[in-house]
Parts: structure tokens; sequence; C-alpha cells
């Protein structure tokens, strides 16, 4: 396992020290958790991108056009937007 040595201001030290406690974890794993969140929203991103650059308009634009044209089942519709109460008018 590699040490890495690390400054942080007090203020920060401070907030990490509270968080591991009511965590019941040691500093050195709430680092460590956070910096494998971190390292694995990043590779997320580049794997989709990725992915996106191997994307073909015209192969997902072909593939759309053999579904057939129908309207959505009940359970996937889109519900309508309900529509704006109005205040009852007063009367002078």
């Amino acid at each position: 396992m590699a040490t890495l040595s690390l400054r942080l201001p007090e203020s920060l030290h401070g907030r990490l020290r509270e968080l591991a406690r009511r965590e019941g974890i040691s500093i050195n794993q709430l680092v460590t958790l956070a910096v494998a969140e971190k390292a694995a929203a990043l590779l997320a991103e580049e794997v989709l991108a990725a992915r996106a650059r191997r994307g073909d308009r015209a192969r997902f634009d072909a593939a759309l056009s053999r579904i057939a044209d129908a309207p959505p089942e009940l359970r996937d519709a889109i519900p309508k937007a309900p529509r704006p109460r109005r205040r009852p008018r007063r009367e002078s």
C-alpha cells in the first residue's frame, strides 16, 4: 500500500476529523473513500465520452425507423402537467 503525505488547512482537517468521527471511521478511510468516489466519477465521464465518440447517428436513426409508431404503454406514458388552479373570484 502506498503512503501519501498531504498538507491540509486546519479548518478542512477539523471538518474531516468530525465527519470521520460521525461515520465511525478513520480520517484515512474517509479520505480514501472520497478519492475513490471522485476517481470513479472522472473515469465514468471518460468511458461515456469514448462511447459517445463511437456513436453513429445514421445507425441510430435506422434502428429507430424499425420501431413501430405506437403510443406508449400506460406505465411508460409521460403524465400531462396538472393545470394551474384558478383562484375563485371575489365578489365585490
